[in-house]
């Protein structure tokens, strides 16, 4: 009986843990669909996400002087959305395109559609610089480009050393505003794009008050390291959204529209060709 007593304490054991459950993690685990997940902040899907956002932001922006870079990434989360897509959910810093210097935080989602559409942004960001003076840098640009008597015409911005003409700046910029449109447009979560260079720019000389220009743009395919060449048409009027037309080389049966809604929308006007 002494060998008996001396079992029990092991069998009640072994019953309790028979009929307990499993731990909670694999009921319910981190990534199944609808939980939210950490990501790395420093992870390729992380930053790929941010840049996105910044693409999406700096084309509704429409502003060669209020341009952002990605500073760092805070905080990064990512959600599986059944029969919809990934949800990525951004907090971040922002640098100055240009300069570099600290321009501010953003928030940002970002959901990658299983269908065959941009992915959708919305995104928040608090400014360093003041949104006036911002205009006004806008407005002296757009006064040098509109009173020109001669069309800009240029080639290699930057050079292959990475020097930008000073009179040539205001085209770079306008054509990384444009650009956005493009690798925002493009992007998946496995692919992202840079503007690496404008090839060739050609200004067009109008009646009206819009700014036009015609460019051959270059863009990084990451993480492929591919060098997609795209030609982009662009109308810029100060305080107005960007009207964007472009072809590249992996998709030249397409030509895409776009025009900028309210920062932060993910919204597109598909325009056709008379209205342009």
């Amino acid at each position: 009986m002494q060998g008996l007593g001396a079992a029990l304490p092991v069998l009640v054991v072994l019953l309790l843990s028979a009929q307990l459950p499993g731990p909670a993690v694999a009921d319910h685990p981190p990534w199944a669909p609808g939980a939210e997940r950490a990501l790395d902040p420093s992870s390729r899907l992380a930053v790929g996400a941010a840049r996105v956002a910044l693409h999406n932001y700096n084309f509704h922006a429409a502003s060669p002087s209020g341009l952002r870079a990605l500073g760092q990434i805070r905080k990064a989360t990512i959600k599986s959305i059944p029969g919809v897509g990934q949800k990525h959910y951004m907090q971040f810093t922002t640098e100055d395109y240009r300069s570099r210097d600290n321009a501010g935080s953003c928030l940002a989602t970002v959901l990658y559609s299983k269908k065959k559409s941009p992915p959708a942004v919305n995104i928040k960001c608090i400014n360093t610089k003041d949104q006036k003076q911002i205009q006004e840098e806008d407005n002296r640009l757009y006064q040098k480009l509109k009173h020109r008597t001669k069309p800009i015409i240029g080639s290699n911005i930057p050079d292959s050393f990475g020097n930008i003409e000073p009179a040539l700046e205001p085209v770079w910029a306008l054509a990384v505003a444009g650009s956005s449109y493009m690798m925002w447009e493009k992007s998946t979560e496995k692919v992202g794009y840079f503007m690496t260079q404008v090839k060739s720019v050609k200004q067009w000389m109008r009646k009206d008050d819009s700014l036009e220009f015609d460019y051959v743009i270059l863009l990084h395919e990451m993480p492929t390291q591919e060098i997609v060449s795209c030609h982009m048409r662009l109308i810029w009027l100060p305080g107005r959204p960007l009207k964007v037309k472009y072809t590249c080389d992996s998709n030249s049966h397409r030509l895409e529209d776009g025009s900028g809604m309210e920062s932060g929308s993910a919204e597109v006007i598909h325009e056709r060709e008379g209205n342009f």
